[in-house]
């Protein structure tokens, strides 16, 4: 972000993350200016930030994200007890903040049904948003850097927004609609309002919407995701901004339905779910399986889906050897240009938002780097030196 980034992100880990708000709401500043977003190649999509660096779904993960090149930035949306919505991936604080230190907190453990398993303990939908902001987000992984454990708060969904609005150049967001059937149990709004309603509703409020590829979309770029069939398609009835239907394991069935994999996957199932989805986003060992960590033969989802008009943007990519497979010999740009140029996938999660871009820019027919660009720089300077020549001689 053109120097803007690296002195805030400076200044917030001096500061720590300021309680609320540390960052200001959307300035909705014109777009005019802007870099557009890009859309000749493969979305490079910012998992929950640039996380194999900074604690997940917070400020500056966000902000190192665009930094790095981000084409979207992507966010878990839940809510507090309040019904406030806020960015955060698991349903339970436990894992990835310090929710445990807290003694006003200790009688806040609960054990509730999620997705057909009883989960225990403290949930985001039992604290406010006030008390969220006490605490502090931490790595989910010990072994990527620990250094800004403590540094850093969950923010809501409108702080997420206003980064995007407020970087340097047209930055996309790929919000979740998390675990709507819990969300919609324990949190009430007035009026009978749904979670979906009050997700759509800040959209909205923000500018937010039209379809793929519209000039409002092209100004405010977004992709709403959603593991529930039944959540995506009521919201397609509040807004007309492009969906992806998120597939999980072929162990898991669908969180409000209860469908199978192999259902949702089926011909029947992609002809209907077109209707209100522009792409799908499935777990990448779901497309190609892996067996003792080396890959196996590709499945046909891929195929099914693009003969259908429909993106495939599968999660999630990281760096580290224990998330790559054998086949890629502890090199990610290898599963990047697998995934890319191989498999042809429209966009990619990933935790490392730094290395997808510096690949993708490397490997570009228009990179300086590339082979065809030196080949069609060569042609163009031959076919001036042609042109003086043939001027001179005129």
């Amino acid at each position: 972000m053109a120097g803007f980034v690296p002195f805030l992100f400076v200044s917030l880990i001096a500061t720590g993350c300021a309680a609320r708000p540390f960052y200001p709401l959307p300035s909705k500043i014109s777009n005019e200016n802007k870099q557009p977003i890009q859309t000749s190649r493969p979305y490079n999509i910012a998992h929950r930030g640039s996380n194999g660096e900074i604690p997940e779904e917070t400020a500056v993960a966000y902000m190192r994200a665009i930094e790095e090149g981000a084409d979207f930035i992507e966010t878990d949306i839940l809510a507090t007890k309040d019904g406030v919505l806020i960015c955060f991936h698991d349903v339970t604080l436990d894992e990835t903040t310090d929710v445990a230190k807290y003694k006003e907190f200790a009688n806040r453990k609960r054990t509730y049904d999620v997705q057909g398993s009883l989960t225990t303990g403290f949930f985001t939908v039992d604290f406010t948003l006030e008390e969220l902001k006490k605490l502090k987000v931490k790595q989910r992984y010990p072994f990527r850097d620990q250094q800004y454990n403590g540094e850093f708060s969950i923010i809501t969904f409108e702080e997420f927004i206003s980064i995007a609005l407020d970087a340097s150049r047209v930055v996309g967001i790929y919000p979740e609609i998390k675990n709507p059937v819990l969300i919609n149990q324990h949190v009430k709004w007035l009026h009978g309002k749904r979670f979906e309603d009050k997700f759509v509703e800040t959209l909205k409020k923000y500018g937010y919407g039209g379809p793929y590829m519209s000039k409002d979309w092209l100004k405010q770029p977004i992709f709403i995701q959603s593991f529930a069939p039944t959540s995506l398609i009521y919201t397609s009835n509040l807004t007309d901004s492009p969906k992806i239907f998120l597939i999980d394991d072929v162990t898991i069935p669908t969180q409000d339905t209860n469908q199978s994999y192999w259902e949702i996957t089926s011909d029947h199932y992609l002809d209907f779910i077109k209707q209100y989805v522009v792409g799908i986003g499935p777990w990448k060992d779901t497309v190609v399986p892996e067996k003792d960590n080396y890959l196996q033969t590709p499945t046909d989802l891929v195929a099914k889906a693009h003969a259908r008009n429909l993106q495939v943007h599968p999660y999630t990519y990281r760096d580290e050897n224990v998330f790559l497979h054998f086949n890629f010999h502890q090199d990610p740009y290898q599963e990047y240009d697998f995934w890319l140029n191989k498999i042809g996938v429209d966009g990619l999660f990933t935790d490392f938002t730094g290395s997808l871009h510096n690949f993708q820019e490397w490997t570009s027919p228009l990179s300086r780097n590339h082979s065809s660009y030196k080949s069609s720089s060569s042609e163009v300077l031959e076919k001036i030196a042609l042109l003086i020549s043939s001027y001179k001689n005129g």
